[in-house]
């Protein structure tokens, strides 16, 4: 779902070209983001993931891709606020993580993020979808139903801090 080229601005101090809607831009995550993404992950979660862990999507995951959308006042602190991280990988899209800044919620970004991942799954030839999300994140399950994701199974305990279930959600064929 990316716009039309010369629609988008670009951000000089960013290394890489920005992808969706002017208004909030996404762009593709590089090594130059990780702190801003480690503090968005930090804010988000009670488990966050960790910098190598960021550092592995970023730099040495083929098949990753990290989507952002920055504050469009951007402080160094709140640079990222919404980031989504995917693996592509062959007919499949795995959906590893999709943060929100607090501040920023219920504002339409983690919808953003979603359907530009699919249009880029989809662009290669991606056929199914696939991701875990808490049992008891109801709003989370709600934005993935939105996009005609269907629970098929539940992993016992598959989450720490705390420990909780995870409800396994598929779509397929993609729609994005």
């Amino acid at each position: 779902m990316t716009s039309n080229p010369e629609d988008q601005e670009v951000n000089p101090e960013h290394d890489s070209m920005p992808v969706g809607d002017v208004s909030r831009t996404i762009w593709s995550a590089t090594i130059s983001d990780l702190d801003a993404l480690v503090a968005l992950e930090e804010a988000c979660f009670s488990a966050p993931w960790s910098r190598k862990s960021f550092e592995a999507e970023l730099e040495g995951n083929q098949f990753s891709r990290v989507l952002m959308i920055a504050h469009p006042e951007s402080t160094h602190d709140m640079r990222a606020i919404g980031y989504i991280c995917v693996w592509i990988v062959f007919e499949e899209i795995r959906f590893l993580n999709l943060a929100v800044h607090p501040d920023f919620r219920r504002q339409g970004m983690g919808k953003q993020l979603i359907q530009e991942a699919l249009g880029q799954a989809t662009a290669v030839g991606c056929c199914r979808g696939m991701l875990e999300v808490r049992a008891t994140n109801m709003p989370a399950q709600a934005l993935y139903k939105s996009f005609y994701f269907q629970a098929y199974a539940t992993r016992k305990s598959y989450y720490t801090n705390p420990t909780e279930d995870a409800i396994l959600m598929t779509l397929e064929p993609l729609i994005p």
